[in-house]
């Protein structure tokens, strides 16, 4: 059972201020994350919606959180599985409508199975519904049917909702700046990321399969009571290769790099780290020439991280050192602008510096507002990710660079003056994973 992190009261603050968003008009309607099927009778491990979690510290599926500004019988209103003690000796405790109220803090709450019969009834007088439309379709069903009973039975007067706005609008605005509480969430996913991957890194040896780093990481973050914020890559070779790698079952050789991005999940929040480095403790020239490219690239990128600068700048100033780089190398020839200009170095870098960090792994927020990007402000968490991979079958470059795969991405946060790395604490250069992996 997940344990919400923050005392109730901060959790009540939170709907407060989005209610006060919304206006007195509006009303808001969040359901739980439903629970998946795995296999046959098997559920996937259950994971709460991150808007609900954020909202209530509610993890339980089967729930839906109700905002209703200014309603005189409670503005915070929960719907959730009743109290059964057959069920809860087979699936764990529940809170019941009673527990809802008394440990969660709503004004009110009300069995789940009594939804359709009670919440049509919240959404009369309500001009404006903020919700998530298209996110699960059997809801936006469910929802529309409420709708349209209230529409019938007021004979289409005013009175029900005339209009659906996308609650992302207010609350992905909330999410993005985090708060001093998060904050100390998100690093102590951040540094029990740092200890797994030095488990690994410690861990790496020619002949070992990806599949053992892996254990190795997801043990640490078992260990300190934190869960795989995503599926881990953990790619040797030419495997570091292919971006959203998973496979995992490689055997590793000797001289080949290793590239682990993994992340920790603690109390719902993300760390987000890569790190490629040698299984056999050393880089060969060409390695390290690569590494030192993008290891040059990320320090720029994340000078670039500071309030007041805009979002854009971050990755425009990686592609810049990382061409730089590729033309000095010879994977790239003619001059910077031409390269620039016709994204020529996208054959070795396809993918953003980055993204937002936070609940999600790619975390919630626009990236552009009004059509330009977005300035960074304190409180924003972003990763930087600068890497360069070389296809094993791109025969226009010399063999010596074909196969090999680097990624650095390290978790930044932004501050009033500046930015500080969470990650901070993790070997990044060539020189510093070498000297760690020698030392054992």
């Amino acid at each position: 059972m997940w344990r919400a992190p923050l005392p109730m009261r901060s959790y009540a603050k939170r709907r407060r201020q989005l209610m006060d968003l919304m206006g007195d008009d509006g009303i808001a309607i969040l359901p739980a994350a439903p629970e998946r099927i795995r296999s046959r009778d098997t559920h996937y491990p259950y994971r709460p919606d991150s808007d609900l979690w954020y909202l209530s510290g509610f993890a339980e599926p089967r729930a839906v959180l109700v905002l209703i500004p200014g309603r005189a019988h409670g503005e915070s209103v929960l719907f959730c599985r009743e109290r059964d003690p057959l069920r809860e000796a087979w699936d764990g405790p529940r809170a019941g409508p009673e527990g809802a109220v008394e440990t969660f803090g709503f004004d009110d709450a009300f069995p789940i199975d009594d939804i359709d019969e009670i919440l049509p009834g919240m959404l009369e007088g309500r001009s404006r519904v903020h919700y998530h439309l298209g996110r699960d379709t059997d809801f936006d069903m469910q929802l529309l049917s409420w709708l349209n009973r209230v529409k019938r039975q007021l004979h289409m007067r005013t009175g029900s909702p005339q209009e659906f706005l996308e609650l992302g609008h207010l609350l992905d605005e909330m999410r993005l700046l985090k708060s001093a509480d998060e904050l100390k969430l998100m690093q102590r996913a951040a540094d029990i990321s740092v200890q797994a991957h030095r488990a690994a890194m410690r861990a790496a040896k020619p002949g070992i399969h990806e599949y053992e780093l892996q254990a190795a990481l997801e043990y640490t973050f078992r260990q300190h009571d934190a869960l795989s914020a995503y599926s881990p890559i953990v790619g040797a070779g030419a495997n570091a290769c292919v971006l959203h790698y998973v496979a995992n079952q490689a055997k590793t050789k000797a001289g080949e790099l290793i590239l682990i991005d993994a992340g920790a999940e603690y109390r719902g929040y993300a760390a987000d780290i890569s790190r490629t480095f040698p299984v056999s403790g050393r880089f060969s020239a060409p390695q390290r020439a690569l590494h030192d490219c993008v290891l040059q690239a990320q320090r720029e990128a994340i000078d670039c991280a500071r309030p007041g600068q805009p979002w854009s700048g971050i990755h425009e100033r990686a592609v810049e050192v990382l061409c730089e780089g590729l033309l000095t190398l010879g994977l790239l020839s003619g001059s910077l602008k031409k390269n620039l200009a016709d994204e020529s170095y996208r054959r070795f870098y396809p993918h953003k510096t980055g993204h937002w960090l936070g609940l999600d792994v790619h975390d919630v927020g626009d990236y552009q507002l009004d059509g330009e990007s977005r300035i960074l402000e304190p409180g924003m968490v972003l990763t930087v990710e600068p890497g360069l991979y070389v296809r094993p079958d791109d025969l226009q470059v010399d063999a010596k660079w074909r196969g090999i795969g680097i990624r650095i991405e390290d978790d930044v946060l932004i501050t009033r003056d500046g930015h500080r790395v969470l990650t901070d604490g993790l070997a990044r250069s060539a020189d510093e994973i070498e000297a760690f992996m020698q030392a054992g």
